[in-house]
């Protein structure tokens, strides 16, 4: 199946590791031109290089941080002098932290927020213009599955996930009239360095292994096991092509089936 991404104009941030690496790659093999950011040229480097190496693609990076109120205008900048315009943007930054709601002082609330939400009004909120010229123009975020179904001692990124969710909706009512799509993709417990620096933390805290940790905390998932960073990103690269070109406003699960809810 073509999924339309031949010269299609992608810009991917958090581009450089797990999920938006995924998705960067994935993109770029289907023939569309793809710039990734993130804050750490060094990965950065490394993710072109390993796209060009896995399917022959060249892949262009810009060295940014949309957690400063910068990074948004530096990634506008960026697009703007390399294409004139926009067709697709993935706004892949984000995380957790596990911790019990006492221990999480104002700082600690704030900080992620800008992390998770922030980073990503930063990026759309940038790039609107440039997306208004594009094709087919499609803004794809990252939520989380504890935003539809919390977990505990994860009250900051299940707040602020919903938070996302909330954006998306917004954003696809707000600019359906210059035909851009919004949507969202909420993965649910991915091995990516998140979680198995986690693993690591709650392995030396219990004296086991990573893979032990790994595997008690896959058996809460009805199929079994951890999703891989590409399991995610094919919804992404979905989600993003033209074929998708009349859905808008939604969140996907893309999480083994752990979301219990209906809605």
């Amino acid at each position: 199946m073509d999924l339309g991404y031949s010269k299609r104009r992608v810009l991917v941030v958090g581009g450089s590791e797990g999920i938006g690496f995924a998705a960067a790659a994935l993109m770029a093999g289907e023939g569309a031109d793809v710039i990734i950011a993130s804050r750490a040229e060094s990965k950065l480097k490394s993710a072109a290089e390993a796209i060009r190496a896995e399917y022959g693609a060249a892949v262009a990076y810009v060295v940014c941080d949309v957690t400063k109120p910068d990074g948004g205008a530096i990634l506008a900048k960026t697009v703007e002098e390399t294409w004139g315009a926009l067709d697709a943007v993935i706004a892949a930054v984000g995380g957790s932290i596990r911790s019990e709601f006492s221990a999480l002082d104002d700082e600690a609330w704030i900080e992620n927020y800008n992390f998770n939400v922030l980073s990503t009004v930063r990026t759309v909120r940038s790039l609107i213009p440039l997306l208004e010229k594009g094709d087919n123009p499609a803004i794809v975020t990252l939520s989380g599955a504890g935003a539809k179904m919390p977990y505990p001692h994860q009250s900051v990124s299940n707040v602020h996930k919903a938070g996302v969710i909330a954006l998306t909706k917004t954003l696809s009512l707000e600019l359906a009239a210059s035909k851009i799509r919004v949507n969202c993709v909420a993965p649910g417990r991915t091995l990516t360095s998140l979680w198995t620096n986690r693993a690591d933390t709650l392995a030396q805290e219990r004296g086991s292994t990573r893979e032990a940790v790994i595997e008690e905390f896959a058996k809460e998932i009805p199929l079994g096991r951890f999703g891989e960073p590409k399991d995610i990103a094919v919804m992404i690269v979905w989600l993003a092509s033209p074929l998708a070109k009349y859905i808008t406003g939604q969140t996907v699960g893309v999480d083994g089936g752990i979301t219990r809810g209906l809605i």
